[in-house]
């Protein structure tokens, strides 16, 4: 079977370190070309891919006949426009997260891909990753007994003025860089939806650098409490834990970013001091992401995170910002 021919839309730093190379990387793929109006911003992309072809502007590259996907790494809020017109030039799209900034703006993307027929999907790649697949499955056959508490924290310290997660022009923010994160994990892993949300929100230069989110939420095995801290002023931090009645999940180190700041592993605490720990130190979750949205554009197969996945999400953030009190 053809692989799916790639192009990425777009120079992004992330795009060069992370997403090209798994593009490259991933089995039933292949990197083809990259629009950016900056040579020598494609220096960095030929040197791992030295056939690439280098498109001079976004509409050429979404013109090319021999592209079947597109990965758009574009700023927050370039995303929406851009994964239409990918959608109308007849290419699959995985975009960057968050694919919009308000939830009522997932719609018109959903009635994109429903019209076309075409894949498209927030590139949100921890669902992709077996860490958070074995949680899920973990609290689902109820080793940890009847959820009572999930908390999520999330945060790395950004100083630099001009980057565009501290800029409100291009969406910026904690919440809408990391929150995804520390939102949709919960929302992946129990299955559950806010059904109550309070939140203190810090701003400096217009975006908010610091968020603590509190909240009620409610699944197949019930209601359970909820909270989050997520912030841009912080040292490095990722932690999930799932607490039950007889247990407790745990993803602690590099659960968002796995295998970079540290070993992806997840743990399962139980009655009677018993730990058990898992870890996995080759899974690649973008490259795990791409192969799975392949295998949808080439097989079918349905795709573990749908838009309507991303809505949900999206739904949550725009209450929090709704309820927030400044601090």
């Amino acid at each position: 079977m053809n692989p799916v021919r790639w192009g990425v839309l777009g120079a992004a730093k992330f795009a060069r370190e992370h997403m090209a190379p798994a593009i490259h990387a991933a089995e039933g793929a292949e990197l083809a070309a990259l629009a950016t109006s900056d040579p020598s911003k494609a220096a960095g992309f030929v040197a791992f891919c030295p056939g690439l072809k280098v498109h001079a502007s976004y509409e050429a590259l979404l013109q090319d006949p021999g592209i079947d996907a597109v990965y758009i790494p574009l700023p927050n809020h370039m995303h929406v426009e851009w994964t239409l017109k990918a959608l109308a030039a007849g290419k699959h799209v995985l975009t960057e997260k968050p694919i919009a900034m308000r939830a009522r703006e997932i719609d018109q993307i959903i009635a994109a891909r429903d019209r076309t027929g075409l894949l498209a999907a927030e590139a949100y790649m921890i669902v992709h990753h077996p860490q958070w697949q074995r949680a899920k499955a973990w609290l689902e056959a109820g080793e940890i007994g009847t959820l009572m508490h999930v908390d999520a924290a999330f945060s790395f310290n950004l100083t630099e003025g001009g980057n565009i997660r501290n800029r409100p022009e291009t969406g910026g923010g904690s919440l809408r860089d990391i929150g995804v994160y520390t939102f949709g994990s919960a929302r992946f892993v129990t299955s559950a939806e806010p059904v109550d949300l309070s939140a203190r929100i810090h701003r400096e230069g217009g975006v908010d650098v610091f968020a603590q989110v509190a909240g009620i939420m409610e699944g197949p095995g019930g209601r359970f409490t909820y909270g989050s801290m997520t912030s841009m002023r912080m040292y490095n931090r990722q932690v999930v834990t799932f607490q039950g009645t007889n247990g407790m999940i745990r993803l602690e180190g590099g659960p968002f970013n796995a295998n970079v700041n540290d070993l992806a592993e997840v743990e399962l605490h139980q009655n009677g001091n018993r730990v058990t720990v898992e870890r996995f130190a080759t899974a690649n979750h973008y490259k795990l992401q791409v192969e799975t949205f392949g295998r949808t554009v080439r097989e079918g197969t349905a795709y573990p995170c749908p838009l309507e996945f991303v809505r949900g999400t999206q739904v949550m953030m725009d209450r929090v910002y709704e309820v927030a009190v400044e601090i």
